[in-house]
């Protein structure tokens, strides 16, 4: 059977979604076209979509391309500075709702990216699409295990910047920042904006731990470990924290979770 690759793309706002359910097509700027071929398109609706935004909800099989000038495709936009650009219109043989959407639950940058149709039908989460383990919930089950409490996706602003810790632990004497990194998701340069992330939460009195993914996946007990012992250096959780009830304990099975 051919395989059936998927191009996740992007729809900018509600007047895309309603060309899209009524013309049957979406467009792509040639000059930003990717290379590999697809069968199947994917559409993402960002924040600007409200409650049902970031997430995928609807997939489409491709039915035919072809080249042709934005100003055709939109000719009301012809004051646009991308107008006489060269447009490659995507039409569609059909359009279907996925049973459940697909959530960027941890907020990630969606833009143009591939995966397989199998993929698409599965996944409840942005990563699941791409392979990208989630270790913030492993390390999350893991340390709840130990009675460790914490705070996922808690987002820190001052000075003028904003940012959202994958989890956060709070102790007698200081405060633990954890961060996952993913191996798709942390490269090139994201590295650079780790570091500078790292400096930010460094003063303003934050722990920060950052755990990479071969070492979740294969040394959970070291990187929970080293959790633990930051957290009993800053005099244990704090009593709010330990107010709070876990859930359930990471089994056997959790702490094994392979790479999808």
């Amino acid at each position: 059977m051919k395989k059936k690759t998927v191009l996740v793309c992007v729809l900018k706002d509600k007047r895309d979604l309603r060309i899209l359910l009524k013309e049957h097509w979406y467009r792509i700027p040639v000059a930003f076209l990717p290379r590999r071929k697809f069968t199947h398109l994917a559409f993402y609706q960002p924040a600007v979509f409200g409650r049902s935004g970031k997430r995928i909800q609807y997939y489409a099989r491709v039915l035919n391309r072809k080249i042709v000038k934005r100003i055709n495709l939109l000719p009301k936009e012809g004051s646009h500075p991308r107008a006489h650009d060269d447009y490659l219109k995507i039409e569609l043989a059909w359009i279907k709702k996925l049973t459940r959407p697909i959530k960027n639950i941890i907020p990630r940058r969606v833009s143009f990216g591939f995966t397989t149709l199998k993929s698409l039908l599965k996944a409840g989460d942005i990563l699941e699409l791409y392979g990208i383990s989630p270790t913030e919930q492993i390390i999350e089950r893991g340390l709840h295990s130990l009675g460790i409490k914490t705070k996922k996706e808690l987002t820190i602003s001052k000075g003028g910047k904003r940012y959202r810790l994958d989890l956060a632990v709070f102790c007698r004497n200081g405060r633990i920042a954890i961060e996952c990194d993913n191996l798709k998701a942390h490269s090139g340069v994201q590295i650079a904006r780790d570091k500078i992330k790292d400096a930010f939460l460094k003063r303003y009195g934050w722990h920060v731990i950052r755990l990479k993914e071969p070492d979740i996946i294969e040394r959970l007990d070291d990187c929970l470990g080293l959790v633990e012992k930051v957290v009993e250096k800053l005099g244990g959780q704090s009593v709010c924290a330990l107010r709070e009830s876990n859930p359930r304990p990471l089994s056997r099975q959790d702490n094994a979770l392979p790479l999808s």
